[in-house]
Parts: structure tokens; C-alpha cells; sequence
């Protein structure tokens, strides 16, 4: 009885240590392939084997989840912090452009649409303005963001929302079909959260 107590301590020491060293292994990973800390090595496997085997997504420059699906990723252009498609189930068609900014994060089940179909021929698209969305929004679960929307920094969108129009001075959470504002956001406290990401 006492040699299984001792051989049990032994494994669980041993079994510490191993943890210890696979925690540095992914760290030392992470650094010396600048992964981000917030999502988990797995996420990255995800990604380049949908992204080299699977080809899809080829054209991003960053890391998507393998059930995202990102058009036109040459005419997005993203801040600081910011991966538009590494949350589940995004689809984001960019042909007339998106620009996103710093610290914008994006919830699973995202649309964002840059461009409409042409009524009379859908095999064309129809030219409009980019969206815009500023810096520090987050865009909840299932919302759509439709072509030429501007949206302002600190907008929060609900989740299921439809954005068909703009909210250009943002600091404000809007919700609903189509979106309306339903609580503004304090800009003084907004910028003194911001200064810390400086």
C-alpha cells in the first residue's frame, strides 16, 4: 500500500512537470511565430489546414476560422488587434471594400456585405461606398452589416441586428431590424479606455 501511494505522488509530480513543459512549448511557439494569446494553438491548426489543404480562404494574410468565409480580403483594410473571420461562421464580402479599426472585434454568424446583387443580373454586383467601421466596436452574434454602412468608434451592434444605414458618430449601442440606437455610450469614460491601448 505504501509503494502505490509513493508511485501515485511520483505520477503526479510527473504529470505536473509535463504540463509545465507543454505550456512552455506553446508559449515559446506563440513567440516565435507572433500567434496571438487569445485563441488556442488548435485554432491555428484549424487554420492551415483549411487554408493550405482545403484552399479555402487562400488569399487572407491572417489566420480564419475554418468555418469563415472571407471575399476579397485584398480590399479590407484592418487596425491594430483586429482579425476580421477568426470568430465562427463569419461571411464577409468585401468587393467594394471594408475598412475596420483598431480593437474592433466581430462575434460568430457575422455578415458583412460590401456589395448587392444587380436586380435584373445577379452574376453582377452593384459599386457603392465602402463600409466603415471605427475603432473599438463590437459586433454581436448574427448581425449583418449591409453595403455603404458607416459605423462610428464605440458602436456596439446587438446581436441579430440589420445594419442597413450609417451611425457615423458612434459611442452608442444599437439593436433591431433595421438597427436603431437604444443607449449611448459615455464618451469620456470611451476615450479614457482607448488611451490605455495607446
Amino acid at each position: 500500500m505504501v509503494f502505490t501511494q509513493k508511485t501515485q505522488k511520483y505520477r503526479k509530480k510527473d504529470s505536473i512537470k509535463f504540463l509545465n513543459v507543454i505550456g512552455m512549448i506553446k508559449k515559446l511557439i506563440q513567440k516565435v511565430f507572433r500567434l496571438r494569446n487569445d485563441v488556442g494553438l488548435n485554432f491555428y491548426i484549424a487554420h492551415i489546414f483549411s487554408k493550405h489543404i482545403l484552399r479555402q480562404n487562400r488569399n487572407v494574410k491572417w489566420a480564419v476560422h475554418h468555418t469563415s468565409t472571407i471575399l476579397h480580403p485584398e480590399n479590407i483594410t484592418r487596425g491594430k488587434n483586429v482579425f476580421p473571420g477568426d470568430s465562427a461562421g463569419n461571411y464577409i464580402e468585401a468587393s467594394n471594400g471594408i475598412t475596420i479599426g483598431d480593437y474592433t472585434n466581430i462575434g460568430p454568424n457575422v455578415g458583412i456585405i460590401s456589395a448587392n446583387h444587380d436586380p435584373i443580373d445577379n452574376q453582377k454586383h452593384i459599386r457603392t461606398s465602402p463600409i466603415l467601421i471605427g475603432k473599438f466596436c463590437w459586433i454581436g452574434m448574427n448581425a449583418i452589416i449591409l453595403p455603404s454602412v458607416e459605423l462610428g468608434d464605440f458602436t456596439i451592434v446587438g446581436a441579430g441586428s440589420v445594419v442597413s444605414k450609417s451611425f457615423t458618430e458612434g459611442y452608442c449601442v444599437i439593436a433591431g431590424k433595421p438597427a436603431v440606437i437604444i443607449k449611448k455610450l459615455d464618451k469620456k469614460i470611451c476615450e479614457q479606455f482607448s488611451a490605455t491601448k495607446l
